[in-house]
């Protein structure tokens, strides 16, 4: 088994050592109808059947990468694998069938006590003594393995490969685990402030592709992960400006999940609660994250409340947010209008920047050529507007810029929006 990186292992430790608690379930709306948002794999039993298998994904430059990924066994292959939601003290049983030509299995980093067919999950070793995977394996080819497990404190976690870790991890092997407080779905975990706006949920699941990795395991020829140069940075499989793209567009068929925020301004009567994202590292690098325009609250990490020993409060603002390789972290965002700027009464002090400024991808811009939310202004007849009815779209994206880039063409990458609309919303929405 290859190298598994120290600041992963370390994470899968911390996250070992933390888990604790229980709680239940939260309802969503019919997942296939969301176009936007976090789209949750729910079962009564919280039984669920993986299948790794190996497939295609696109990127906006036009090039097609072999992957291995798990989806769910009646839908088939997608990156990420399926989110799987989850109650926390509940068990969750996690069948997982092989299609690939190597063995492979998944550990679940935070959840303690977890059974592989029944035995303690357990690092695997070969005949010579050597490391061959961190927990009982599904055999190649058409093997199974069946993990079972309590879920633990509510939050948000990985689910990733175990067996040769950073190869199938490179591969696409991993998804996200969301655990729910139980009686309280619109929470991220039992403390009362960490209660978030119904439906304004997120899940950013953040990875890099080295394409030269994928087309050498295509060819099975030999692969030195040591050596590779990542060229794709995404969340939840996409790039942008494909992370734009709706919940399981059509022309995106292995890669379901989009990225758009889309929330409305604070208002302490009409839209008092924030959106909650969920960010999880994949990949071997951190990802300085962030969103331009808002600051987020971190309210838990690995899965677990920041709060002292008494319950005291210790989550915090943050502006940008370093997500270390099998990290995740939750947090709590609103947009809030503090200068009031109308046109009017008090208008922008400064000269509203060109529309040139403004493209973001070709001649498409989201700009509404006015700096006032709700108002929208006409744009050079060559230009392409999107936006809609005077919203506001900040840009988040990874401050490490080679990571907002495809294949090094700027810009692109780990990069999404945030879309702000006006009080009263959009009339087409």
């Amino acid at each position: 088994m290859r190298r598994l990186t120290l600041q992963r292992l370390l994470a899968l430790t911390a996250a070992a050592l933390l888990v604790v608690t229980p709680v239940v379930v939260r309802t969503q709306a019919d997942a296939a109808e969301m176009s936007e948002g976090l789209l949750c794999d729910t079962d009564p039993n919280q039984t669920f059947s993986l299948t790794a298998s190996a497939g295609y994904i696109s990127t906006p430059d036009g090039n097609s990468i072999y992957m291995w990924s798990y989806g769910n066994s009646k839908r088939g292959f997608q990156l990420p694998g399926p989110v799987l939601c989850v109650e926390s003290g509940r068990p969750v049983t996690v069948i997982l069938h092989n299609t690939l030509p190597e063995a492979t299995s998944i550990v679940f980093p935070g959840q303690v006590a977890v059974k592989a067919n029944g035995n303690p999950a357990q690092p695997q070793f070969d005949s010579g003594g050597s490391l061959t995977s961190l927990v009982q394996p599904a055999a190649a080819t058409d093997g199974s393995v069946t993990y079972t497990f309590t879920a633990g404190s509510p939050g948000s976690y990985l689910y990733e490969t175990g067996t040769d870790v950073d190869k199938q991890l490179q591969m696409g092997l991993y998804g996200a685990l969301v655990v729910r407080p139980a009686g309280h779905p619109n929470q991220v975990n039992d403390r009362a402030d960490s209660a978030f706006a119904n439906g304004k949920e997120y899940v950013y699941l953040l990875s890099e592709v080295d394409p030269d990795v994928h087309l050498a395991v295509e060819r099975n020829q030999p692969v030195d992960v040591n050596a590779s140069k990542s060229r794709y940075f995404m969340i939840n499989g996409r790039s942008m400006p494909d992370t734009l793209a709706p919940n399981n567009a059509p022309w995106l068929p292995g890669q379901p999940y989009g990225a758009l925020v889309h929330i409305k301004p604070y208002d302490s009567a009409t839209n008092p609660l924030p959106a909650t994202i969920r960010y999880l590292n994949a990949g071997s690098v951190n990802y300085p994250f962030h969103p331009h325009g808002s600051d987020e609250r971190v309210v838990n990490r690995d899965g677990h409340p920041l709060q002292g020993p008494a319950g005291q409060d210790l989550s915090y603002l943050k502006y940008d947010l370093d997500v270390g390789p099998g990290q995740s972290l939750d947090v709590l965002m609103d947009w809030r209008d503090v200068e009031h700027w109308n046109a009017t009464t008090n208008p922008i002090p400064t000269q509203i920047p060109a529309i040139t400024d403004q493209l973001l991808v070709g001649p498409d811009t989201w700009f509404s050529e006015s700096g006032y939310l709700g108002t929208k202004n006409p744009v050079p007849s060559n230009l392409t507007q999107n936006n809609e009815c005077g919203e506001y779209y900040h840009i988040a994206h990874s401050h490490a810029l080679e990571q907002a880039t495809n294949y090094g063409a700027a810009f692109g990458g780990m990069m999404t929006v945030f879309r702000i609309d006006p009080p009263a919303g959009c009339e087409s929405q």
